[in-house]
């Protein structure tokens, strides 16, 4: 059927996002960093981001996701480019 998503692998979801959340990383979207304590519902909340949205064809494994605030994600969205410019001024 078109337009059915493929089923996701939770066990494989969280093993992931426990390897990343064990680094610390800052917002791979704005630069910032994460306060990982937070909790899910808090807009600064740690999530992981899909670098190249499976929208888009990014595949689904540890490769293509890194660490981001919730906010930065729902704005970046199925984009791979986010609207957002990185805090860090690496971007120039």
């Amino acid at each position: 059927m078109a337009g059915l998503k493929p089923k996701r692998n939770t066990a494989q979801r969280d093993r992931d996002r426990a390897r990343i959340k064990a680094t610390r990383a800052n917002c791979s979207i704005c630069g910032a960093s994460i306060d990982y304590t937070l909790p899910h519902t808090d807009p600064m909340a740690f999530v992981v981001d899909h670098i190249r949205p499976l929208a888009k064809g990014g595949a689904d494994n540890i490769a293509n996701k890194a660490a981001a605030h919730s906010i930065c994600n729902n704005k970046k969205r199925a984009r791979i480019v986010a609207p957002i410019v990185k805090r860090s001024g690496s971007l120039g």
